[in-house]
């Protein structure tokens, strides 16, 4: 039998894996001292306000935190003056910081799952977080120059904790969210991804990968097929939370090899108010028989190893082992 990561190696480069990769088995996630100035709010509980000064929320019922859009709690309340307001919080922790972080790493067994970095939100999601969504897509097009320096000083700042994570954990993996669309369409148009986003992150990845980093895994529970070609030339390896609406059973003949694709469970199918151990089999057997054992990793599309309703998540996986037994 392989080990966790040998059967994921197998199955992303097109190997003979024994079994379907289950889910975020290969990853095992660091935290780290950024958790200091970017807390997570508690599910239900009160508002807090991280290092950008953004207010998130964490209501119950919800995938994750959101943040606060009030209009006085909007950071950025004059794009032509952003740089008011846009101030990078300070990533240097010393190593007493670092110290319980360093001690999870070396409890992992790297020869079976990947030590993991992981970055939210991400580069899009942090400026809209700045600027409110609506407003940011707006910016795209009436501000561009504006956009585009709150959006270096976010890649500075990524830039900065990579080098962090990089000399004190040395992760093997990136784990990084950035939600780049709906269900149905991408936020902005390719050629404006590849003009404000696309170069952010060719040197965050690049900064990773350079820097003794093998696997990067990218979160986007959105439709983002249009830019499979970007996420390769990015360093992208696996697109995790890649939904139904890509026709993700294409992408893989058309791009598997190059890049390969986790989710294809889609959130909404299985993790709800009602849900049962019937609709779950029935989801992950269709995942499984229509996107097949190679570039393909079956996980529901939400963007951790966790699910709204509890209980969820690991019915998922039991029953990703389940069939695996069945078809290998």
């Amino acid at each position: 039998m392989l080990s966790i990561r040998d059967n994921f190696m197998e199955t992303i480069s097109g190997g003979h894996p024994d079994r379907f990769v289950n889910q975020y088995e290969y990853l095992a996630m660091m935290g780290s001292p950024l958790s200091k100035i970017m807390p997570r709010p508690v599910k239900g509980g009160d508002p807090v306000v991280d290092g950008w000064g953004v207010t998130r929320v964490f209501p119950e019922n919800t995938p994750g935190p959101f943040p606060d859009h009030s209009p006085d709690k909007i950071v950025v309340q004059d794009i032509d003056n952003w740089e008011e307001y846009v101030k990078a919080p300070n990533v240097i922790f010393d190593d007493a910081a670092w110290e319980p972080f360093v001690e999870m790493a070396k409890k992992v067994d790297r020869k079976e799952k990947f030590v993991t970095a992981m970055v939210a939100p991400g580069i899009f999601e942090q400026a809209h977080n700045l600027c409110e969504i609506q407003n940011t897509l707006v910016y795209f097009y009436t501000n561009p120059d504006e956009l585009k320096g709150i959006i270096d000083v976010i890649t500075d700042y990524e830039l900065a904790f990579a080098e962090q994570m990089c000399k004190h954990i040395h992760p093997d993996a990136l784990f990084h969210h950035d939600d780049w669309g709906s269900q149905q369409s991408t936020f902005i148009s390719p050629d404006m991804f590849r003009e404000f986003i696309k170069p952010a992150y060719e040197k965050v990845y690049g900064y990773y990968k350079d820097h003794g980093v093998e696997l990067i895994v990218h979160h986007s529970d959105s439709y983002a097929a249009t830019l499979i070609p970007d996420m390769i030339d990015m360093g992208i390896d696996v697109w995790q939370g890649v939904m139904r609406s890509n026709n993700i059973k294409e992408c893989i003949e058309q791009y598997g090899g190059q890049i390969s694709f986790m989710g294809g469970i889609d959130s909404a199918l299985v993790d709800h108010d009602g849900w049962t151990r019937e609709e779950v089999i029935r989801e992950v057997r269709y995942a499984c028989d229509e996107y097949g054992k190679l570039y393909f990793i079956p996980c529901t599309s939400q963007g951790e190893p966790a699910s709204i309703y509890p209980g969820v998540y690991q019915c998922v996986t039991e029953e990703i082992d389940n069939y695996s037994k069945e078809v290998f």
